[in-house]
């Protein structure tokens, strides 16, 4: 019998768990997860197992998402200050808080909040974070700065004032942020140029990325996966993928991609072929009934 169905399992593509049963194939992810109403999501960052973080730009709350069945809850009450761009690191959720001047570090098992870092006092618009194997960097759209936290012990965070080539002007300059692919350096888009800018970690120096001609308007969050890299231009309802340099002075364009779903995507992560976005939704008026979700799509 186990021969017979081992036969049919392989000349049809059904799957045989171990317990001998022939079941359907999987069921597809779904390409639409809906948000609670009135939740306003900026940024997202998912990990290998499938499990996906959003936070609210409007309260602050963190909610938890299967992306492989569309279930989530809320895991973290609201703060009263935002929760911008996020990256999961080992069992903890490293978040920007947007126009509060600060950092929060979560559980991600049980959604608690470990750590506030006050990163400045002064008007600011910490935007986005990433990860090196030492620190949380993460980005000020209103200050020529980068802030940086360390991942172990009790060490606070400390400035990085960034130079050279990145010039800030009136609007949204730095905000997201990545690491080159050889991991030395760090990647930044400012909003308000569509430049990408290259980062000295110890130094701050910047260096404008060579992208052959292309401009990313609108550029908000950016994901590298190997060598390459995604940017969204939340206004234009789209994402570049980029072909980066091992170590990241130059990209370029593999293709663009949109969708008719999306509206007004900001961040983007990525589980297995996927690349996941949440509608920001923009040009909608927020009111506590409006619907918000994320988006999975094929790049």
């Amino acid at each position: 019998m186990w021969y017979r169905l081992l036969i049919t399992a392989l000349t049809t593509g059904l799957v045989l768990p171990l317990g001998g049963s022939a079941l359907g194939a999987a069921e597809p992810l779904p390409d639409r997860i809906p948000l609670p109403a009135g939740f306003q999501p900026e940024g997202i960052a998912a990990g290998p197992d499938g499990q996906a973080f959003l936070g609210s730009r409007a309260t602050g709350a963190i909610y938890r998402v299967d992306l492989r069945t569309g279930k989530g809850e809320v895991i973290s009450q609201p703060v009263g200050k935002p929760s911008l761009g996020m990256k999961i690191g080992k069992d903890r959720l490293y978040v920007a808080g947007g126009n509060s001047g600060t950092a929060r570090v979560y559980d991600t098992h049980n959604g608690a909040l470990l750590k506030t870092y006050t990163l400045t006092t002064a008007t600011a618009f910490i935007n986005d974070v990433t990860l090196t194997e030492d620190a949380a960097f993460l980005t000020d759209s209103t200050n020529p700065t980068l802030y940086k936290v360390p991942l172990t012990g009790d060490g606070e965070a400390t400035k990085l004032p960034l130079t050279g080539d990145i010039v800030y002007q009136t609007g949204f300059n730095a905000n997201g942020i990545t690491t080159t692919p050889d991991r030395k350096s760090l990647v930044l888009i400012q909003s308000n140029t569509g430049k990408l800018f290259k980062v000295d970690p110890a130094t701050g120096a910047t260096k404008t990325v060579d992208l052959h001609g292309e401009t990313l308007t609108a550029g908000d969050g950016i994901l590298r996966d190997g060598r390459t890299l995604y940017a969204v231009q939340n206004r234009l309802n789209t994402v570049a993928v980029f072909e980066l340099s091992e170590d990241g002075g130059e990209g370029k364009l593999v293709k663009r991609v949109t969708d008719p779903k999306f509206d007004v995507p900001t961040t983007v992560a990525k589980f297995g072929e996927r690349i996941y976005l949440p509608n920001a939704r923009f040009n909608t008026t927020p009111t506590p009934e409006t619907p918000y979700d994320v988006i999975g799509v094929q790049p």
